[in-house]
């Protein structure tokens, strides 16, 4: 008996223990607080990622690729779906452990003895349970499939945040190019309410015209309000997806010509053909499909009870005894699972149904995007028309007033009418934009061939 207690507690001794990891809402803010663009960890991160040196460090100018990737290291979002990936490995490990053996001790005293040894009965038994059916395997294969589709959710939450870095990206640009446009035109505005007021007080024009021009630039100075929030507004959304706070994007320099220009719509069987088999959501939701068959052959195969094998030693009062057999096995007379199994059907028939829905929503979705950024790109051709054709008669107003042809007031309001045209184009421009970014998160790839896909990879989603 003693030995036996001895030897349950050496095994004991390798248990894992208990290691505390508190964490305090200061303690939180304060390495949130501590984040920056200029740190070195993140510069050793955007090594390895693009696999060069990255230098001069800090960057002078960040572009939509850098931010991408400093997001992918900061991101809150991308770190809640790596801890879900932690957790479905672990589970496999869980699903694959082998069922340990039960330590029986028994001890039985006799107060009449009945044999010619001591009074008592006593020894040690083990009862070994062993899994039939290949219940193990069903269960490593259900945790493995569950497993890859969190995996692929990394994958999926970083296009994500790529698209939303993009998407803040595209409103800093159309605000700071409202912020130019409405600036020239409010010192266009500027000036011919400033000689409709001279031309007033010499009585060469009535008032209802001052107040025409008042009203154009005042407008126009409400419109430039509205931009500099926009700008404000998006700055800040940008940090709130990077994970950083609004400060650290203070003096950060923003390189934003790429959305100065648009690509080629992609042939649709290219672009359907990138929905179906890169869509990271798509191949998550058939790893899950598997798990549910993996759930489904795990419930079949509990209809097959377990085996449990008894093997010990005896000692009853003086005789010694060696026992080995079936310690017990669970007859499948009342119930064969049939619940189980019914319940696994209906799971997987879910998973199906789940799968096939988000297939057809990704390619209509992938369809009208295709088709909105077709008609967008037909629009901005026409819009760079119209503002060409505006540039030559701004030029053509600008020699008509060197040749004396017309007033100061008249070139004033041809400089605002262009500054208007060029907010249309603008307009047009981010539509556009817009448009490609709605076709680019069909595919869940980037639109042009030349830009790289941010997406993560099997090596990169640790960081």
């Amino acid at each position: 008996m003693f030995r036996s207690l001895m030897l349950t507690c050496a095994v004991l001794t390798g248990c894992a223990s208990y290691q505390p990891k508190p964490i305090t809402p200061t303690q939180l803010a304060k390495h949130f607080e501590q984040r920056t663009l200029a740190n070195n960890a993140l510069r050793a991160y955007l090594a390895r990622r693009l696999g060069h040196p990255i230098k001069p460090w800090p960057l002078p100018r960040w572009n939509r690729e850098m931010l991408t990737l400093a997001a992918y290291y900061y991101s809150p979002a991308l770190d809640i779906a790596r801890a879900q990936w932690d957790t479905s490995r672990a589970g496999i490990e869980v699903a694959g452990a082998i069922p340990n053996p039960v330590l029986q001790l028994p001890f039985q005293y006799s107060t009449v003895n009945p044999g010619p040894g001591r009074p008592y009965t006593t020894g040690l038994g083990l009862d070994i349970p062993i899994e039939t059916a290949h219940k193990r395997g069903y269960r490593i294969d259900q945790a493995s499939h569950l497993s890859e589709a969190a995996r692929l959710n990394i994958r999926n939450e970083a296009w994500k945040i790529s698209s939303e870095v993009r998407n803040t990206l595209l409103d800093l640009f159309a605000a700071r190019k409202q912020i130019a446009f409405l600036t020239q035109k409010i010192a266009a505005q500027q000036q011919i309410a400033d000689m409709a007021k001279k031309r007033e007080a010499v009585g060469d024009t009535a008032g209802p015209d001052v107040n025409l021009a008042v009203l154009a630039l005042t407008r126009a100075q409400a419109d430039l309000t509205t931009a500099r929030g926009a700008s404000q507004d998006a700055r800040a959304r940008l940090a709130s997806v990077m994970g950083l706070p609004i400060g650290a994007l203070e003096s950060v320099q923003l390189n934003l010509d790429e959305f100065e220009c648009t690509g080629a719509a992609p042939p649709p069987a290219e672009a359907r053909r990138a929905a179906i088999f890169n869509r990271a959501d798509l191949l998550g939701s058939l790893a899950k499909y598997e798990a549910a068959e993996g759930a489904l052959q795990l419930e079949i195969a509990k209809q097959y009870p377990d085996i449990h094998i008894g093997l010990g030693y005896t000692y009853d009062t003086g005789t010694n005894k060696i026992g080995f057999g079936l310690a017990g096995i669970t007859l499948p007379i009342f119930d064969r699972n049939e619940g189980g199994i019914a319940q696994a059907e209906a799971k997987r028939s879910e998973a199906a149904a789940n799968t096939a829905a988000l297939q057809d929503k990704i390619i209509n979705d992938l369809d009208h995007a295709l088709d909105h950024y077709r008609t967008s790109l037909d629009v901005l051709r026409l819009s760079a028309l119209r503002l060409s054709t505006a540039h030559k008669q701004l030029r053509s107003q600008a020699a008509s007033f060197a040749a004396g042809a017309i007033d100061r007031p008249a070139l004033a309001q041809a400089k605002a009418d262009y500054q208007t045209s060029a907010i249309a184009h603008l307009n047009d421009v981010v539509a556009a934009q817009r448009a490609a970014g709605a076709l680019e998160d069909a595919m869940q790839r980037p639109l042009s061939p030349s830009v790289p896909n941010w997406t993560m990879t099997q090596k990169e989603i640790l960081r």
